[in-house]
C-alpha cells in the first residue's frame, strides 16, 4: 500500500464531502447516515475517473482509493474506466498497480477477485492479465525466491483456475520446480477443474500434479488425480465425476 496514495484518496473523498470516522464513512449531505467502505466505492469511486487530471492520475488516484477502502468495486471501476470512451487505460500503470497489490503485505481478497471474475474469466482479457501478474516474469520470481513476488505468484496461481491452459501451462511448469509454490498451484490445478470457466487439459495436468510436494492433510489430491487420470477436464461438463472420484478414494 502506497500511503501517499491512500492520503492521496482520502483528501479528494474530503473534497467530495466524505469524511471517515471510527465505525465507517459520513457524508456531509446525510451526516446521520453511517456508510459502509462498500457504499462510498460504489457511490464515488466511478467519480475518480471524471476528474479534470490525466488518465494516469485518476488511476493511480483509483488506487489509492482501493487501498483505502479495500472495496472489489474500486476494481470495477478502473475496469470500466479502462474499457470506456476515454480508455483504455496506461497498461504500465494498471498492471504495476495490480503487481503492486498483489505483493503487499495486506489482504489483497479484492485484488485477486478481480482478476478472477473480471480479467480471467473474461477469454479477451485473460492472456494478457495473466501475463502482466505472472507470465512475464515467473522464471524470475522462481530464480530469485524474494518474497513479496513470491506472495504474487503464489496469489496469481490460486485464482487462475478460468485461465485457457495454453496461456497459463507454461507459468505452471515453471512454478511446480519451485516446492514453496507447490500447495498455490494445486489449488490452481482444483480451481481449473471446478471453476464454472475452469480449463486444463487433463493429461498435462495430472502430469503436474504428479510432480507437487504437497502437505499429507492437502485435501482432494486423490480425488483430483482420479478425474484427471479418467480424462475429465472441468466438474461442469461431468457433473458425477467429482462424486465417483470421492467414492473410489474414500
Amino acid at each position: 500500500m502506497e500511503m501517499r496514495a491512500v492520503a492521496a484518496a482520502q483528501r479528494w473523498l474530503v473534497d467530495q464531502g466524505v469524511s471517515r470516522i471510527r465505525d465507517g464513512w459520513v457524508s456531509d449531505e446525510r451526516p446521520e447516515l453511517l456508510l459502509t467502505a462498500n457504499q462510498v466505492a460504489h457511490s464515488w469511486a466511478g467519480d475518480v475517473f471524471a476528474e479534470d487530471l490525466t488518465t494516469a492520475e485518476q488511476l493511480r488516484l483509483a488506487f489509492g482509493l482501493l487501498d483505502l477502502l479495500d472495496e472489489y468495486w474500486v476494481t470495477c471501476e478502473i475496469r470500466f474506466a479502462n474499457e470506456g470512451p476515454d480508455g483504455p487505460l496506461p497498461a504500465d500503470l494498471l498492471w504495476d498497480g495490480y503487481r503492486q497489490r498483489l505483493e503487499a503485505d495486506r489482504d489483497a481478497e479484492a485484488v485477486t477477485y478481480s482478476l478472477w471474475v473480471d480479467w480471467f474469466e473474461d477469454h479477451t482479457t485473460s492472456a494478457t492479465a495473466f501475463a502482466e501478474v505472472l507470465g512475464n516474469d515467473i522464471d524470475r520470481v522462481v530464480a530469485e525466491r524474494s518474497q513479496a513476488p513470491l506472495r504474487r505468484a503464489r496469489r496469481v496461481l490460486e485464482c487462475s483456475g478460468p485461465v485457457r491452459w495454453t496461456v497459463k501451462e507454461p507459468a505452471y511448469r515453471t512454478a511446480a520446480g519451485l516446492p514453496a509454490l507447490h500447495p498455490a498451484l494445486f489449488r490452481g490445478l482444483r480451481a481449473g477443474f471446478h471453476d464454472v470457466y475452469g480449463d486444463l487439459e487433463p493429461a498435462a495436468a495430472l502430469s503436474l500434479l504428479d510432480r507437487l510436494d504437497l502437505p499429507s492433510d492437502t485435501e482432494h489430491v486423490d480425488e483430483l488425480r482420479h478425474v484427471l487420470a479418467a480424462g475429465h477436464k472441468n466438474h461442469y461438463r461431468s457433473p458425477g465425476a467429482w462424486d465417483d472420484a470421492i467414492r473410489s478414494c474414500s
